[in-house]
């Protein structure tokens, strides 16, 4: 009898956050930065910086079994910290609006599960990084920076075969 092995999970990884404003960008820098390692190519996991676009990262999570999101945070703790938070205490309702630039990835969460119901991914965790400066400016503060590279080995374990 001929062996069947399991199909390979489908992984997304995507990367929010403004590159323009410092260490709001560390979402998209540590997409680069697995990016370099190799990640995408290594494992088939699909990466994406999808910047401050919600409808992105709804798009782009259909059809994965697990999404991996990263973005920076300002909730008061220490920059530099990281949060690993399951995806389902995140989601959340979008106020109607005219204008889809206030859709974001919290927002693509909630409507991506309605919409796509089987197709949306049901293990999603999210990366958050406490933000130290998010002024105008391309580079991550130094702390910022650390923890970066720290999320980028924790998404290389969460997507190891």
């Amino acid at each position: 009898m001929a062996h069947v092995s399991a199909p390979a999970r489908r992984v997304a990884v995507i990367g929010c956050g403004n590159l323009a404003r410092g260490d709001d960008g560390v979402g998209p820098h540590v997409v680069r930065m697995l990016a370099e390692r190799g990640l995408g190519e290594r494992h088939g996991v699909r990466l994406l910086d999808a910047g401050t676009d919600g409808l992105a990262v709804m798009h782009a999570a259909r059809g994965s079994d697990l999404l991996i999101l990263v973005d920076a945070s300002r909730s008061g703790a220490e920059p530099g910290a990281v949060f690993e938070v399951p995806g389902s205490e995140l989601e959340n309702r979008a106020q109607p609006a005219l204008s889809l630039h206030e859709f974001r990835w919290d927002h693509a969460l909630f409507a991506g599960r309605r919409m796509y119901g089987s197709g949306f991914p049901k293990e999603v965790t999210v990366l958050l990084v406490e933000a130290a400066d998010t002024g105008y400016g391309l580079e991550l503060s130094p702390r910022v920076a650390t923890a970066a590279c720290k999320v980028a080995e924790r998404i290389e374990s969460l997507t190891a075969p």
